[in-house]
């Protein structure tokens, strides 16, 4: 281990969101262990969005073992590689398809967390479609045309995708407003990229635009802002879909068809390459894959294109198909996780360290023995046990580890996942709601 300093900010937001059992936001890489055959698959996928191609991955992992920290350390990547990233959770108010605006909701959610590498916690919008005027701008002085025909020039063949007239109109619109310093407009154009506008009236009076991105649009302006981002100078969009078991957990199996259909079109246009420059990553549980009554393989058409690899059996693997399995952590990889946590804790600094590598041991020895094999598999609970262990020792200086370790109690993760559903409206024609959602 290393003794490379540690910054407080950092220090103190792992350590905070490890002890309440969420992801960190910030320094992941302090972190990381294992899992370098499926990092590995993802940088493939991330190469292929920045030469052109598309990509869609389903990462499939227990409750706990570590989705949505392996999607925020898969971001991390495609946005040092110059891909823009957008990501979202699953609710009941966001979803692919809906009649209600919660799939326009999904859409708008993605665009507020639109990141770069300079805006890496989301809010970049407004500063790709800067950079796309600073461009035009630039080539427009260099070859010494009128900026407006280079933007028009540049977003023409927007025009000829679905719903990309529009799309290009307010972007046209947008550099009208930087152009002659009217805020409003700028503020305008950026709120109908964002999907905030519910009624084509409102957008027509404040751009004269006939359309906004609404539920039925979505996709199709997922693929137009992937073409725009490269105007823009990035290399690709990456979508980032986390807890996509709320799709399985939908009581109107109407509703899973439709949602489950999207994914299809999605799956389709990726593997078929219709779609450029643009890549999507699902997190979720085995159960929201392989139900055949429920999750996605209840849906034939999406069972025969994730079917995994007959041949991949006997220890033998693949990570070319579209279903990624995220593999447990081994004994191994939690130790040297356990000690990067330990040396998060302390700065950095190796001489402060709280626990010698013995007591490490210890731990997991008695992890092993409350909670079984599950502590590795599933280890958010131990980590949240091991940092609160840390917390103590440095807030009580003198105590021995030895006396407080019996009083620690992981308890096994659980999955709400696998809680009897509500089964009273499912199938039922046009019942399309979230009545029995369960948090």
């Amino acid at each position: 281990m290393t003794s490379t300093a540690i910054r407080p900010r950092e220090r103190d937001a792992l350590l905070q969101s490890l002890r309440s059992g969420v992801v960190p936001r910030i320094g992941q890489r302090h972190i990381q262990v294992g899992r370098e055959p499926e990092v590995k698959a993802l940088v493939t996928d991330i190469d292929r969005i920045s030469d052109g191609g598309s990509a869609v991955r389903f990462v499939i992992g227990e409750f706990g073992a570590g989705k949505t920290f392996f999607l925020h350390l898969v971001r991390s990547v495609a946005m040092e590689k110059k891909l823009v990233t957008a990501h979202a959770d699953l609710n009941p108010d966001r979803r692919l398809h809906s009649s209600g605006g919660q799939a326009r909701g999904l859409y708008a959610e993605l665009m507020r967390n639109l990141a770069t590498r300079a805006k890496p916690d989301g809010g970049a919008l407004s500063s790709v479609v800067e950079r796309f005027v600073s461009t035009a701008l630039a080539e427009a002085q260099q070859s010494g045309a009128d900026p407006s025909h280079v933007i028009r020039a540049r977003l023409a063949h927007l025009s000829e995708m679905t719903g990309g007239y529009d799309f290009a109109e307010v972007v046209g619109a947008y550099w009208r407003g930087h152009d002659s310093g009217d805020e409003q407009l700028k503020s305008a154009a950026v709120r109908w990229l964002r999907a905030e506008y519910a009624t084509k009236t409102e957008a027509r009076s404040a751009l004269g635009v006939r359309t906004i991105i609404d539920d039925t649009t979505v996709h199709d302006h997922l693929k137009l802002m992937s073409r725009f981002v490269r105007l823009a100078g990035y290399d690709g969009l990456l979508v980032c879909l986390d807890e996509m078991v709320n799709l399985y957990k939908l009581a109107s199996t109407q509703a899973r068809n439709s949602n489950y259909e999207q994914i299809l079109r999605i799956l389709n246009d990726t593997l078929q390459g219709t779609a450029a420059h643009l890549g999507f990553v699902f997190g979720g549980t085995p159960e929201f894959l392989a139900d055949t009554r429920r999750g996605l393989f209840s849906y034939p058409a999406l069972q025969s294109r994730l079917a995994e690899n007959t041949f991949a059996t006997v220890g033998l693997v693949d990570y070319s198909g579209p279903v990624l399995r995220l593999a447990a952590l081994t004994q191994e990889d939690l130790y040297v996780l356990l000690t990067k946590l330990r040396h998060v804790q302390a700065g950095g600094d190796t001489s402060r360290y709280l626990l010698a590598d013995d007591a490490l041991a210890a731990f997991m020895y008695h992890c092993a023995n409350r909670i079984g094999e599950a502590y590795f598999r599933t280890p958010r609970t131990t980590i949240k046990a091991f940092c609160d262990l840390l917390a103590v020792l440095e807030q009580n200086p003198g105590v021995d580890w030895r006396q407080i370790l019996p009083s620690v109690e992981p308890a096994p993760e659980t999955n709400p996942d696998l809680e009897p559903l509500d089964e009273g409206s499912d199938g039922r024609p046009g019942d399309d709601d979230l009545a029995s959602f369960r948090l």
